[in-house]
């Protein structure tokens, strides 16, 4: 009897608690709700705007290699880019200034049509924290009402973490090393590998001469394979380097040929990797980030990439793609590993036969997938099921005569 009162007095105390924390969490919601708006809507972004909103937030095989060790956004960047994104999904708002080391944001959503009111409002502040790489909310508005800091940083990463944010918030996170936020600009620091990054411009000119060579001398007939390329660049990269110069020179190799691959302008002449010419920007844009940054970044990018084209109007999660970009993380890694790898590799590269040697099949990997179809059969990019793929995926390219060390 006493255990049972004793059950249901401790029933009724969790009950009370979820009743509470429901009631705290409505009122904090309805403190947001406004039925005017204090700051005026985003007119509708121009077709420039939406350019170079894009290249800020550039992202996946095409980036710049060499210049993502440390990105630096001003206020205008910031602003641009966030309004982008928001107004993708809905007439929004936000406004971003950068003062005093500290990032402060106000956000205005439109709510969809109802008779209780017509916008949401939240604002924030976020500083950096000592041997901390992420800043911190260090102040946090909904509406008028004030939440402690504390609190504001536990609800929101835990929204993140139960919610389809938690893929975007890893992928995003784990390669950074630091955010420094300075007067008018925020910059991110990359975890950069310790070897030197400097490319040697006189060498990637080289290459690119080579590449030159290798389209005026073949056969207009065949689709030009990524493994001509390849094989021809590395074969004059064996000639050049030395044991000392050799990382040097496959960085130059391999940013020369990511040059060509993937132009900002699409060459006349596309590569292709398995009949398949994303295929090849894939592969040699992530051994170009990889051999200018680390596989890390390489890979998180490549993922970040795929999870993007899950949403409407992109071409759909492809276990095919990530391959390729798997592929060439690895090569790019194991061509500056070290000086007797950067050997090892030109000289097995100068002697490749066809894309085979480059990459697994992939075909029969699921590919286009849209969100939901991707949430049903994986759930995250941290459940069992993507894991497996992803193991399985890399066991094949590291069986590969290329990629054993």
């Amino acid at each position: 009897m006493i255990r049972r009162v004793n059950l249901i007095f401790v029933g009724r105390i969790v009950a009370g608690f979820f009743v509470l924390l429901f009631l705290l969490c409505a009122f904090v919601l309805i403190s947001g709700l406004r039925s005017e708006n204090n700051q005026p809507l985003q007119t509708k972004l121009t077709s420039e705007n939406i350019t170079q909103a894009r290249k800020i937030l550039y992202e996946g095989t095409k980036i710049k290699p060499d210049e993502i060790a440390a990105i630096t956004f001003t206020e205008a960047d910031l602003n641009l880019a966030g309004n982008y994104l928001l107004n993708r999904y809905r007439q929004s708002v936000i406004h971003i200034e950068l003062i005093n080391h500290k990032l402060r944001c106000s956000a205005t959503f439109t709510l969809p049509p109802n008779r209780f009111a017509h916008y949401f409002t939240v604002s924030f502040r976020l500083g950096s924290v000592i041997d901390e790489p992420l800043p911190r909310i260090t102040k946090f508005k909904v509406g008028r009402l004030v939440l402690p800091a504390k609190l504001a940083n536990w609800a929101i990463h835990a929204l993140i973490r139960y919610s389809f944010l938690n893929d975007y918030f890893i992928l995003a996170t784990k390669p950074i090393r630091h955010v420094a936020i300075d007067d008018k600009t925020l910059t991110i620091f990359y975890d950069a590998i310790h070897q030197s990054t400097q490319i040697n411009t006189e060498s990637r000119q080289l290459y690119r001469q080579k590449i030159a060579e290798v389209l005026a001398q073949r056969d207009s007939k065949w689709r030009l394979s990524l493994a001509e390329l390849l094989k021809a660049v590395f074969e004059l990269a064996y000639q050049r380097a030395t044991l000392e110069t050799a990382i040097q020179e496959n960085r130059s190799a391999i940013l020369a040929i990511n040059d060509y691959v993937n132009a900002e302008d699409a060459p006349h002449i596309p590569a292709f990797l398995y009949k398949r010419s994303d295929l090849a920007q894939h592969f040699i844009g992530t051994a170009a980030l990889a051999a200018s940054i680390n596989s890390q970044v390489a890979n998180a990018l490549g993922e970040v990439k795929e999870l993007s084209d899950t949403r409407a109007g992109g071409s759909g999660f492809s276990f095919v793609d990530l391959t390729a970009d798997k592929a060439g993380s690895r090569f790019g890694e194991l061509a500056v590993s070290s000086p007797e790898n950067a050997r090892r590799i030109q000289k097995l590269t100068s002697e490749i036969t066809d894309y085979r040697d480059l990459m697994p099949d992939p075909r029969g990997l699921p590919e286009h997938m849209n969100e939901a179809e991707f949430k049903r059969l994986f759930e995250s990019t941290q459940s069992a099921a993507y894991l497996t793929l992803a193991a399985q995926i890399d066991t094949r390219i590291a069986l590969m005569s290329l990629y054993k060390q």
